[in-house]
């Protein structure tokens, strides 16, 4: 999948000579925490975060009263607090090669551009939901997590069991075990009982590490 399925398309924007006050009223009406600076003709020019604007305001020891702190936001604009460098990718960007860059440099938001235009953005409210999708965490079912060989055709053979004792998975996840020679895999599977699952995956195992009905 890319990130063109999960991006929010036309997102809401501001151009740098918005006010800071204005830039901050918008994140709040929209309940986002960023906002892509484009010109007038959708180029990107950078993004503001409300760390930017947290960082732009008077520290709360300032002498200035409300009025002057409202005066001195007011004449703020985007372009002076707003990051210039901005990291994006394009609308063809596997979702787990944006979650990487995302993590890799520990920001929380990346625009898509298409032909230098600015057509989305993805964040990790957005990565969020896809985590939640692939682990079927809105489905019931019997979730099962198990330290399995690092071998060739091991969790085809696991899959295959699963389905010939009847079995229906609704998820299947796999990572990095506690050793090279080994994998953890989340499993969740319908149409079988906790007992059943676990005598029919037992062969494919080196440890059973969780079960549980969810």
């Amino acid at each position: 999948m890319q990130v063109s399925n999960r991006m929010t398309k036309n997102p809401v924007t501001v151009s740098p000579d918005t006010p800071v006050s204005e830039a901050r009223d918008k994140m709040k009406k929209e309940n986002i925490h960023r906002l892509p600076v484009v010109d007038k003709n959708d180029h990107l020019m950078g993004i503001i975060t409300e760390k930017d604007i947290l960082y732009a305001s008077p520290s709360p020891a300032t002498s200035l009263d409300v009025y002057e702190i409202s005066s001195l936001m007011s004449r703020l604009e985007v372009h002076s607090v707003m990051t210039r460098e901005v990291i994006t990718v394009g609308p063809d960007t596997p979702l787990e090669d944006a979650a990487r860059i995302l993590a890799d440099n520990n920001i929380g938001g990346l625009p898509i551009i298409e032909n230098d235009i600015l057509v989305g953005i993805i964040t990790e409210s957005d990565l969020f939901r896809v985590f939640v999708e692939l682990f079927g965490a809105r489905e019931k079912g019997i979730r099962l997590t198990v330290l399995t060989p690092d071998k060739r055709g091991e969790l085809a053979d696991l899959s295959k069991s699963i389905a010939d004792a009847g079995g229906d998975i609704v998820s299947f996840g796999n990572m990095l075990g506690e050793n090279a020679t080994n994998r953890y895999a989340i499993i969740k599977v319908k149409n079988l009982s906790e007992k059943e699952l676990i005598e029919v995956i037992q062969p494919y195992t080196e440890r059973i590490v969780d079960v549980r009905e969810i």
